[in-house]
């Protein structure tokens, strides 16, 4: 699978896939050629089982500041509307690809994260912030609609409907306190705890069981859209794959044992 990549930089230790995007003088923008690459990425990530986790973090100081104005807002504006939901699709596609993913992807933000780079922080299972983080889904201050790439779907399940319309309106910045007083950041570290924070939690999360954290990203995603009674049957078929894996049967021997268990991800 892909060890390199050429528009954003990344980094394989143990299991834990670390993502950071270019351009720190200009706060890690994002552009048509690293949007593509990290569609991909983590399209290509469902059928790795090397990778168990992600990291997602900043660079310099900022985690990304949207969407580069000169590469991609100047050119947008010259677009038919054919192009234009090409490029709409393929932005949508990325949060696809990573909620689709198969691994725990954790958020670390510090400084700008904004536009497209909240909505990555948004699309992430688990996200860890600095003090300095701030936070804006800022469509409507360039005069779109605050429905970018699922924000409407999604935000709300996380902060709530009138916190998510109240940033959408207005495309205010939210503070790292706010953000974890209203459940969207799970801790707040200063800026020198951050990337160890990050890397704890991922470790901790690549050391298993692998395949259990899949069904667990899979059902957190596919429960929304169902019923409570489809929920729980779903969960029992889930439940019933995962007790045929060997880490559960791992699991049995190291509880009788008393030791802990090592999973091995199958």
């Amino acid at each position: 699978m892909t060890t390199s990549a050429q528009h954003f930089d990344l980094t394989i230790n143990d299991g834990v896939a670390h993502i950071n995007l270019q351009g720190a003088e200009r706060k890690n923008p994002l552009t048509f050629e690293s949007y593509a690459e990290l569609r991909d990425y983590f399209r290509e990530l469902t059928y790795d089982d090397s990778i168990n986790a992600v990291v997602f973090g900043p660079n310099e100081g900022n985690f990304c500041s949207g969407g580069d104005v000169h590469d991609i807002i100047g050119p947008l504006v010259k677009m038919e509307i054919k192009d234009l939901l090409m490029f709409t699709r393929m932005t949508g596609d990325l949060v696809k690809a990573m909620v689709n993913c198969g691994k725990p992807v954790i958020a670390a933000v510090d400084g700008i994260c904004v536009g497209a780079g909240a909505i990555i922080a948004m699309a992430s299972d688990l996200r860890i912030a600095t003090p300095d983080a701030k936070t804006a889904f800022l469509f409507t201050r360039v005069g779109l609609a605050g429905c970018d790439m699922g924000a409407c779907a999604i935000l709300p399940r996380i902060i709530g409907q009138g916190r998510t319309a109240e940033l959408l309106y207005t495309g205010r910045s939210m503070s790292a306190e706010e953000g974890l007083q209203w459940g969207f950041y799970n801790s707040v570290v200063r800026p020198d705890q951050l990337q160890q924070a990050a890397t704890d939690l991922a470790r901790r999360i690549a050391d298993g069981p692998n395949f259990g954290h899949m069904m667990t990203k899979t059902m957190l995603a596919q429960e929304w859209s169902m019923s409570i009674e489809q929920a729980i049957e779903a969960e029992a078929q889930a439940q019933a794959i995962c007790m045929k894996t060997g880490d559960f049967e791992r699991a049995y021997k190291a509880f009788v044992a008393a030791e802990k268990p090592v999973f091995e991800g199958n």
